[in-house]
């Protein structure tokens, strides 16, 4: 083969990206399909509780809700493989619990407990969990793109079969650090799919006012890595694709990009009244492209009747309000906290030994 050509074909701008159609052909199993729904929901109802906890004062700092986003992450986790990894940005209480973090030691966390993931000094956006391969949870726009190269090139440096799931938004797609990482990601070949979900707002600017080009999909043309764009409303859609992403990664063919058309129904953050936009644009798209009211009528098509899902919808409360009353009950850290898991100077060690 001329050696030329091959460098061409594997560098060169890439094509157009494809576009995953909303119906997906090949249904899954009924019980696998409830399962999504179970962790569709339990991301919908936690977070409408932190919503109102914030509301009470019981959560300090930031909050960034998911609510509207959560087939995103179920789909691409339910396609996932042990050992894979993922790294996200500020608004994260959905990976996390989709990864299999407890909803107690995520709900503690946002309220600075000491039963939290990062004992009640992390908050809302720096949780993170080695247990889980969960490596945050970052507040800094665009900040865990390159820390999400850096899992994959552990990955294929170990010769590990797995993938990072580097997740990331609209708004941080335009920061420079992330080229760098998509070019360092093509360059080695590194098993990483970026997730770009595109929720339309980056804060409170509509992304076609900040965002050149077709497609966000397309980033990635100059450096040769292919894309997608996704119904990221639609569970089913978002798992399809996420299987196509991570078998591309894992037969050694190099980065990957998913960008999931989605919505946030909220604010960027529980300070931001969302008044860039209409009450009817919300409102139309709850009615017409909820996730989880998708889920829900696919069930209904396989025989699922009221009756499941309302005891699945009780199930769900039940241990978000579990979670709610271990945050609450559980005591906050002790002042010593502040000087775990830190490097210190040794002479500001020893001031704090004598202290």
């Amino acid at each position: 083969m001329n050696t030329k050509a091959a460098i061409k074909r594997k560098r060169g701008p890439g094509r157009p990206p494809k576009t995953v159609a909303s119906g997906v052909d090949d249904m899954l199993p009924t019980e696998e399909l409830v399962e999504m729904y179970k962790d569709m929901l339990l991301i919908r109802r936690f977070e409408e509780k932190a919503g109102q906890l914030y509301g009470m004062g019981q959560i300090g700092g930031f909050c960034h809700l998911y609510i509207g986003q959560e087939a995103v992450v179920v789909g691409l986790q339910s396609a996932s493989q042990p050992g894979d990894t993922v790294v996200t940005s500020y608004r994260d209480h959905g990976h996390m619990l989709a990864c299999g973090m407890h909803s107690s030691g995520v709900m503690a966390e946002l309220t600075g407990r000491e039963g939290g993931y990062s004992r009640g000094k992390g908050g809302s956006m720096h949780m993170f969990s080695r247990e889980k391969n969960f490596f945050g949870g970052h507040g800094i726009v665009g900040a865990q793109v390159p820390i999400g190269v850096g899992l994959a090139f552990s990955h294929k440096y170990k010769a590990q079969p797995n993938v990072c799931m580097t997740y990331l938004g609209d708004g941080a797609v335009n920061q420079g650090q992330v080229y760098e990482s998509f070019n360092m990601a093509a360059l080695w070949d590194l098993p990483v799919v970026f997730v770009i979900e595109n929720n339309q707002y980056g804060m409170g600017t509509k992304v076609t006012r900040a965002a050149a080009g077709r497609a966000l999909a397309d980033r990635g043309m100059a450096y040769g890595i292919p894309g997608k764009q996704v119904d990221g409303m639609n569970v089913l859609a978002v798992r399809t694709a996420a299987l196509e992403a991570l078998a591309h990664c894992r037969e050694g063919k190099g980065p990957y990009i998913l960008e999931m058309k989605t919505y946030r129904y909220r604010g960027h953050s529980m300070s931001d009244p969302a008044k860039y936009r209409t009450r009817e644009e919300v409102d139309a798209m709850r009615r017409q492209h909820d996730p989880i009211d998708h889920i829900r009528d696919l069930l209904k098509s396989q025989n699922v009747d009221d009756v499941r899902l309302k005891d699945i919808d009780s199930d769900v409360k039940a241990m978000v309000t579990a979670a709610t009353e271990f945050a609450q009950t559980s005591p906050e850290p002790d002042p010593s906290e502040l000087f775990t898991d830190i490097l210190l100077p040794l002479t500001d060690a020893r001031l704090i030994a004598k202290a």
